[in-house]
């Protein structure tokens, strides 16, 4: 079973940058798609950025030009950098981990990311 482990959320003011982290294990698992998504509170679990294994991004319209995707395939982590952060980016932001043909869809524990204004 893959368990994935974040970190890296935090308190920071409007217009600052955190980096967030998440590592996949074991290693021996294949996977296919690395996300973060986010949910703030009363509203729904959105996607934020996903990056496949051939290096494909995708992000939400509201994180454009501001927060970027990679991952380092030796080490299983996928990171999300954050910058120019705004008060509505505030969430709990969970990395995912889905191996090929729906063989698993893994879910980290979250982590608290606030924005002041």
């Amino acid at each position: 079973q893959v368990q994935l482990v974040e970190s890296g959320g935090g308190l920071v003011q409007a217009g600052g940058s955190l980096r967030l982290s998440c590592a996949a294990s074991p290693s021996t698992f294949s996977i296919n798609t690395m996300g973060w998504y986010r949910q703030a509170p009363g509203k729904q679990r959105e996607l934020v950025a996903t990056i496949t294994s051939r290096g494909r991004v995708n992000y939400a319209d509201s994180v454009k030009e501001r927060f970027t995707i990679s991952t380092d395939n030796a080490k299983n982590t996928v990171y999300l950098q954050m910058n120019s952060l705004k008060p509505e980016d505030t969430a709990v932001y969970y990395c995912n981990a889905a191996g090929p043909m729906g063989l698993y869809n893994a879910w980290g524990q979250g982590t608290q990311v606030t924005v002041s204004s």
